[in-house]
């Protein structure tokens, strides 16, 4: 297997059998020179015929934990070698090694070696996952904007990202639904926010019922009404998506998913109404690992999945927030993937991983035509919003 560009670039692997160790190479064109990398249990090692690139820092390798996975990254340009654990990013790093050098000379001289680099080898020991052409290089962020309301700011501090660095089907996502037309409060129900939030709160309404009727949805042995939020649809599945590509999503407070993957789909997330938590984690894990990291998104921003970065989280509306959070989740397999797997694998309870069927519990205009007439049969309107949250 090459590299798409020499010298540069993340190979994904994951291991194959119970071995104390995995090892692959990747070396020049004529196989005359080029580096062995080697994941064991305690350590990663990287050494060539001459030199050992040891990072003192590093003390682990290959994980005891479920469903694990590796990368390696090769950077010629910045002279770099990272190593890590699940999605290929900076912060599931387990290894780093930056090349020094003294003068022009040898920086010149080890950038040439690294540029010569381009075809990996491997052992029966690896499963390839894929090869990924540009190397690992900071951390990268999780909101998105378009491009009129992006700032210097925003890049500096990596808060924020162009969409248009992000996958066409993402950038083709995100012009669906990031328009300043495409909120729930229209001139024909401007009270739908309220009328929601008062069928979730008020006995016998549809949203309260409906979430009392999923509590078993995810853990049918174990009832979880806190493990809950409603599916509502928006159009059909075409075929190019796990479960109907269009859902709004509606969290009470304290109501949160289980920790869950996303079927190697890209996705892009925005929030309508309220916050959102997102919890990242490096790979679905029966027997549990630790989040590499949160945010939280509140009404207007967007957040993004792709089928390589924030596969697996755990979404949650705080228990410190006041009102219901309402999202619109967007999702589509990349065009060159034939093999779609329409489920959403979770972890229960009891630790084992599970299937969820992404079902819809209402369909969009059925929903608002439904908590509309909820609404008006009330001669008492309540007024949630009176600080002016939403």
């Amino acid at each position: 297997m090459s590299l798409p560009v020499p010298g540069q670039g993340v190979f994904v692997f994951e291991q194959q059998g119970n071995h104390s160790s995995v090892l692959f190479s990747i070396k020049d064109i004529k196989q005359e020179q080029g580096i062995q990398i080697e994941f064991t249990k305690q350590h990663v090692l990287v050494t060539n015929k001459e030199t050992s690139y040891v990072d003192p820092n590093n003390t682990t390798g290959l994980s005891p934990h479920q469903g694990a996975y590796y990368w390696f990254s090769i950077d010629s340009h910045n002279q770099r070698f990272y190593a890590g654990v699940g999605e290929p990013r900076m912060e599931t790093a387990i290894y780093t090694y930056v090349f020094t050098s003294n003068d022009k000379e040898e920086h010149d001289s080890i950038k040439l070696f690294l540029e010569s680099l381009i075809t990996i080898y491997y052992t029966e020991s690896i499963k390839t996952i894929r090869v990924i052409r540009d190397p690992i290089k900071r951390k990268i962020a999780l909101g998105v904007k378009d491009i009129s309301e992006l700032t210097m700011d925003d890049i500096a501090l990596c808060t924020y990202m162009p969409i248009v660095n992000l996958p066409p089907i993402c950038q083709k996502l995100f012009n669906c639904i990031a328009g300043e037309k495409f909120v729930l409060n229209t001139p024909d129900f401007p009270d739908f926010t309220q009328a929601i939030e008062y069928s979730i709160r008020t006995p016998g309404m549809w949203c309260y019922q409906k979430l009392l009727d999923k509590s078993r949805e995810f853990n049918p042995d174990k009832p979880n009404a806190k493990e809950t939020y409603l599916r509502i649809t928006l159009g059909e599945n075409n075929g190019e998506s796990p479960g109907i590509p269009y859902v709004m999503e509606i969290w009470p407070v304290g109501h949160y998913s289980p920790i869950h993957s996303h079927a190697n789909g890209n996705a892009i997330i925005r929030v309508l109404n309220g916050e959102i938590n997102v919890t990242l984690f490096p790979f679905l894990c029966p027997d549990g690992v630790a989040p590499f990291g949160s945010a939280t998104f509140k009404k207007g921003d967007i957040t993004w999945i792709t089928p390589t970065l924030n596969q697996t989280h755990q979404l949650k509306n705080m228990e410190k927030n006041t009102y219901t959070c309402i999202t619109i989740q967007c999702y589509m397999y990349s065009s060159n993937s034939n093999n779609h797997y329409d489920y959403f694998d979770y972890i229960d309870d009891s630790g084992k991983k599970q299937q969820y069927d992404p079902d819809s519990d209402m369909e969009f205009l059925d929903f608002k035509k439904t908590i509309k007439e909820e609404w008006n049969q009330q001669s008492f309107k309540p007024n949630f919003f009176c600080s002016g949250f939403f």
